[in-house]
């Protein structure tokens, strides 16, 4: 039975195949099988790894949705609840295990930035803007414990004498702050903001700054060292590993697309943790199956690692004890925020602007994509006090936890594919390592760039992975979704690595979008010519025996370049060049036939035919003198069936056609004493007149200039004076037309 379905289906795809044959020849084939390609879409329990395989990921759950908009910071409290910073109502949230929420303390100012814990079990929290720091006890009584000039409180941290350090803006300043509250200024960086603190094993801090983005190593006396100047705007994270080994997530640009905007009108300007957008997606998974650190190799070090980090909007730098350096992951798409480090040295990494969650692992390390929270920003991770990972949110603040297993069932939505017009869809094929039903393709379409209620509804699943014709209606935009499942706890599950979708956009028309007069006589020698005298577009100097279309530009039949390669200029009588500029939207490969008109007539005679550079030369010394219009017509049926194919055409502007010299008429020619006097009348039937000059029995040529003073008509009047002596006795006159060509005649001179 299985067999016959599949051979069934088989069928369908070459019955399709046949009926695309009859309207294009050429069909759009849209395969999404990369990473880069997989990251576009949306996914829902779901994890893709580097070498483009999407897979079930474990299950995710929301741990607690907040009514705040920003969830800035995240601490674990010693009895395994949370404590959440922040915005835009300045609130510490206390989250228990079960996900209970509760006010901890409520501070007058907007944003809480960064919590630390204090030695008597309560916690220091730290406001902005205006910014404070405040000492909350254990059972929720507040005062102030330091009140700086500074604006801003971006990141604290508790020594080991139990001084609390904290990272200011918009100075740059970090202070530190005595048990008893006494502050002073510890560290001036001359950046704008500090916004990230560590320590490392040896007792000195680590800060991360903002404009520059800049990483430094200070000790206990305050001398500063920095270990990295980074291309990058802000360090918003410092993280310290077992061994001793530093991580710092570092991006450029704004995440939510403004540079330090507010949050919201009322809220202050916010470096570290800029706003964006909300977005609609599930939280997914965490693990993978198979090579779990496949992922994105880190450049080496150097000219093209820097090349690479002004187009990267982020990444992660390693630092060893040693103060060795290097960058483990850059970040093309999104945004790192924070990094939660696993005792294997892997890294958990939550970025903006889509919520991402990457695992990076080995090396050189590589990216997997673990989940997509619902939210845009994975603002903070850590590993509560029961190990599980948990994650806070901004747009919209929430908590959430990944698990350590799998999910049954996930999904994936793909990027919507946009046909360019209304197209005829083909079959959808997909690759999977999956058991029958454990991997089931829909499709719908629809003509906004957005799915909405107007599209169509999703299919029908597809049944052979082999190929099924697209059910979905003909329109410009198409997008698929996988749905992914097993019936296997902790099994491998299926794995799908690419899907391939058909299309046929309808035919468009092409267009001719410039032509190109140049002035009689120029031609260009083709490029790559053989030595001899070989002209673009002209197919009458063949003379070792070539076939025309040997000294063509473009292979027949293949796409017409947008202007033609041209060669050094020439000139050559009677011939007329003529190229032209054609578009085709669907990118089909063009021919064209060029005809041509006499003014005053209506019918198109043919010139030639077939052409497929946009390029022709005329030697026009085949038709009669006069004024000439081309007409270009370009098609596209080398890429279409006959009943598809599509004409466009564009009219040239006139041009003259003058093979024929001008006429030179001698009216009179006499002495009178020392002095002749030769009158005469240049006129030409096409062209106007454009240089005469004479010859003093065959001497040097000088130019005579008309009567009017102009030469600018087809009949110009010409009076000489000599005062030569009695030697003179003939003048030749030559004259020459706007298009070169030239006359001559012998004026004798009578006494």
């Amino acid at each position: 039975m299985l067999k016959t379905s599949r051979a069934a289906a088989v069928a369908a795809v070459v019955c399709l195949a046949a009926a695309v044959t009859l309207t294009a020849a050429t069909p759009t084939f849209w395969t999404v099988s990369t990473q880069a390609d997989f990251l576009k879409g949306d996914v829902e329990d779901l994890s893709i790894d580097s070498d483009g395989r999407v897979f079930l990921g474990p299950t995710a759950a929301r741990l607690a949705e907040t009514a705040a908009p920003f969830l800035w910071t995240l601490l674990a409290g010693p009895d395994g609840s949370l404590f959440a910073g922040t915005g835009n109502e300045g609130q510490v949230l206390r989250i228990a295990r079960d996900g209970r929420i509760s006010t901890f303390f409520d501070a007058a100012e907007l944003e809480v930035h960064a919590l630390a814990t204090a030695p008597d079990g309560g916690l220091y929290v730290a406001t902005s803007p205006d910014g404070k720091i405040y000492h909350v006890a254990a059972d929720g009584t507040s005062k102030t414990f330091f009140d700086p000039e500074d604006k801003y409180i971006w990141a604290l941290v508790t020594g080991r004498d139990g001084a609390l350090y904290a990272a200011t803006g918009e100075k740059g300043t970090i202070y530190r702050i005595t048990p008893d509250g006494k502050g002073a200024v510890f560290y001036k960086t001359n950046t704008t903001n500090v916004v990230s603190l560590a320590l490392d094993r040896d007792g000195n801090l680590i800060a991360g700054t903002e404009s520059p983005g800049r990483i430094f190593r200070i000790d206990a006396q305050g001398k500063a060292f920095v270990l990295i100047d980074s291309p990058y705007k802000e360090i918003h994270a410092v993280r310290l590993a077992a061994d001793g080994t530093l991580y710092a997530a570092a991006f450029s640009g704004t995440p939510g697309g403004e540079d330090r905007a507010a949050p919201v009108m009322t809220a202050p300007p916010e470096p570290s943790h800029p706003p964006a957008a909300a977005v609609s997606a599930e939280i997914t998974s965490i693990t993978v199956v198979g090579d779990a650190s496949s992922g994105v190799s880190a450049p080496p070090i150097g000219s093209t690692h820097e090349a690479r980090s002004r187009n990267a909007k982020g990444a992660i730098y390693r630092i060893r004890p040693d103060g060795l350096w290097d960058t483990v992951w850059e970040a093309m798409d999104d945004w790192p925020f924070d990094m939660l480090i696993e005792r294997d040295g892997t890294l958990i990494v939550g970025t903006g602007k889509e919520g991402k969650l990457f695992r990076v692992a080995g090396d050189p390390a590589r990216a997997t994509l673990l989940a997509r929270v619902s939210a845009r920003q994975v603002t903070a991770l850590l590993r509560d006090s029961a190990g599980r990972i948990v994650g806070a949110t901004s747009n919209p603040g929430k908590v959430f936890t990944l698990s350590s297993e799998r999910g049954m069932r996930g999904t994936y939505d793909s990027d919507v594919r946009d046909a360019g017009t209304v197209a005829t869809w083909g079959a959808i094929r997909w690759r999977a390592a999956a058991r029958p039903g454990e991997v089931e393709i829909f499709t719908r379409s629809g003509n906004t760039a957005t799915p909405d209620e107007t599209w169509s509804t999703w299919s029908k699943p597809y049944i052979s992975p082999e190929g099924d014709p697209i059910v979905s209606p003909k329109a410009r935009y198409l997008q698929w979704r996988a749905l992914l499942k097993s019936d296997t706890p902790g099994g491998v599950g299926p794995v799908l690595t690419s899907v391939t979708a058909a299309y046929l956009p309808r035919n468009l028309r092409p267009f001719v979008t410039s032509i190109t007069v140049h002035p009689a006589g120029v031609a260009f020698q083709r490029p790559f010519s053989t030595g001899e005298l070989e002209i673009a577009g002209f197919e009458d100097n063949t003379s070792d025996g070539r076939s025309p279309s040997q000294g063509s530009t473009t292979t027949p039949g293949s796409p017409a370049p947008p202007s033609p390669a041209l060669g050094r200029r020439v000139y050559q009588k009677g011939l007329q060049t003529f190229v032209w500029k054609a578009d085709d939207e669907n990118d089909d490969k063009l021919q064209y036939d060029i005809s041509y008109r006499r003014e005053g007539e209506t019918v198109w005679k043919p010139l030639k035919r077939g052409l497929w550079d946009p390029i022709f030369v005329w030697d026009t010394t085949s038709v009669p003198d006069g004024t000439y219009y081309v007409k270009v017509t370009a098609t596209d049926a080398p890429s279409n069936s006959p009943d598809t194919a599509l004409l466009g055409e564009m009219e040239s502007v006139s041009f003259d056609v003058d093979n024929t010299a001008p006429h030179i008429e001698v009216q009179s020619a006499v002495r009178t004493g020392s002095r002749a006097t030769i009158k005469f009348i240049v006129r030409d039937d096409q062209s106007a007149v454009q240089r005469v000059e004479y010859s003093l029995d065959a001497s040097r040529w000088r130019v005579a200039y008309p009567v009017d003073g102009i030469a600018d008509s087809r009949r110009e009047q010409f009076d000489i004076t000599l005062d030569e002596g009695d030697s003179t006795r003939s003048v030749i006159i030559r004259a020459s037309d706007t298009m070169n060509n030239v006359a001559t005649a012998v004026a004798d001179i009578k006494k």
